[in-house]
């Protein structure tokens, strides 16, 4: 019997998907306002997060929940270090170090995967089809912002084993009615719902350490009027007048 569990967190998270996409950071990213002086901070911190994450899918993946949302061909943490490596030279890792708010996502999800190991689901639910969707079009974005070569500088949006967009629809499918295969009850459900926000919030606070780098680059007045202006949700159904229509950002989640 299905639980439903990818309409559960659609829906439960869109709220929290919009604020999301109304960060300045992610209203100037889709503006084009894109350089690798924070872009470059921006990888290093999601490094901490996805390693911190895969080590703990890894470590969980014959849980009998966990287990079945175990995919290794979603793992990021090797394409975030050639991005390191091209952002910051060879000796990437003495150059890095995770943020603050980097490091309270990481000490999250080390403690959910000691304390509910189901809750690391609502983290991979929430960055990998990120990644897989509306990673996608900030792939294209950066690329021409930043004029990279044309192998480097976004191994984060690429996935080797689903490389078309053909592959990208089918696997989140299959990644779907994994969600909705799993052996979960309503309250775990709501528990991961719950989580799934958390992440969001994360994510979110992330992104906000980097507001001053961007206001740097495009200027306080420009800042302003990008990031003044409020986006509709790719996940939202209702509609505001005031709605910034540019790139919409469809997670699929």
């Amino acid at each position: 019997m299905s639980s439903h569990l990818d309409m559960r967190l659609r829906e439960g998270t869109k709220h929290s998907h919009t604020s999301a996409e109304n960060t300045a950071f992610m209203k100037c990213f889709l503006q084009g306002i894109v350089e690798k002086s924070f872009f470059r901070k921006f990888l290093a911190n999601l490094y901490f997060i996805y390693s911190a994450l895969e080590a703990e899918l890894k470590r969980h993946q014959y849980h009998s929940v966990v287990g079945l949302m175990y995919f290794a061909e979603l793992n990021r943490q090797a394409n975030l270090e050639k991005d390191l490596a091209f952002y910051y030279g060879e000796n990437w890792w003495k150059l890095i170090a995770p943020s603050k708010a980097a490091q309270e996502y990481v000490d999250c999800i080390h403690e959910v995967a000691n304390t509910q190991p189901e809750l690391l689901i609502a983290h991979a639910y929430t960055r990998y089809l990120g990644d897989l969707s509306g990673g996608q079009a900030l792939r294209k974005i950066a690329r021409s912002a930043m004029d990279l070569p044309t192998v480097q500088g976004t191994a984060i949006y690429e996935f080797d084993q689903i490389p078309t967009p053909e592959n990208k629809r089918i696997f989140k499918e299959q990644y779907r009615q994994a969600l909705n295969s799993l052996p979960v009850d309503e309250s775990m459900i709501l528990k991961i719902v719950d989580e799934a926000n958390h992440a969001f919030t994360l994510n979110a606070n992330l992104v906000h350490e980097l507001e001053a780098d961007v206001k740097a680059v495009v200027g306080e007045h420009i800042f302003d009027l990008i990031t003044r202006q409020y986006k509709v949700g790719s996940t939202e159904h209702t509609h505001r007048s005031n709605a910034v229509p540019e790139v919409v950002l469809d997670y699929s989640i």
